[in-house]
């Protein structure tokens, strides 16, 4: 029999392991755990910004990996790319390059990228083809499972599983002490 984890609460604290948007002292964290081959993660990325904006400095936005190799071939080896760019200073540069581009994640893909973004190539394509960051990738699936994550893209708010859509709106109303986004904007 299969044990199912139901936990609504996020396992592993938000740190200085985590990619990071914003400071971690924020008031108001929000935690993605996502795949770079998911077209809902994509549609999540103009979402995540608008929340970003409405929200400002008073926002930590952190994502995680949760590759779905089962449903996605490219997925890990995208993860795997975006650590790597990190190593360089420019994982969110990567990160929104693949989102941009998700139906071309090929090996051929990322070594573009990577030297679009200016990065040393063959440090990349070395930690890549080594799995040199596998073992952060495995601590983030790891930990999105012992959260109950089985679905990309799936988000928590200061620690909390969010349920449910995951709109701007929704998300800006589910955010403690944040107001009504419709009664501000409308």
């Amino acid at each position: 029999m299969i044990s199912v984890n139901t936990s609504v609460n996020l396992v592993l604290p938000v740190g200085t392991r985590d990619h990071i948007e914003g400071l971690l002292t924020a008031p108001i964290v929000l935690v993605e755990y996502g795949d770079y081959q998911c077209p809902y993660c994509a549609q999540a990325v103009d979402i995540v910004r608008e929340v970003q904006y409405e929200l400002g400095d008073r926002l930590c936005y952190v994502f995680r990996h949760f590759p779905l190799t089962h449903l996605h071939s490219h997925a890990a080896r995208a993860a795997e790319a975006a650590e790597s760019a990190g190593v360089q200073h420019q994982f969110w540069e990567m990160h929104y390059q693949l989102f941009q581009h998700q139906s071309a994640l090929s090996e051929t893909n990322l070594w573009h990228y990577a030297h679009n973004l200016g990065l040393n190539v063959d440090r990349f394509e070395s930690e890549i083809n080594n799995e040199h960051h596998l073992r952060h990738i495995q601590e983030d699936m790891r930990s999105g499972e012992e959260s109950g994550v089985d679905s990309t893209p799936t988000f928590f708010i200061n620690g909390v599983r969010h349920v449910g859509k995951w709109d701007a709106e929704t998300l800006l109303n589910a955010i403690p002490h944040h107001g009504s986004y419709a009664d501000e904007h409308y």
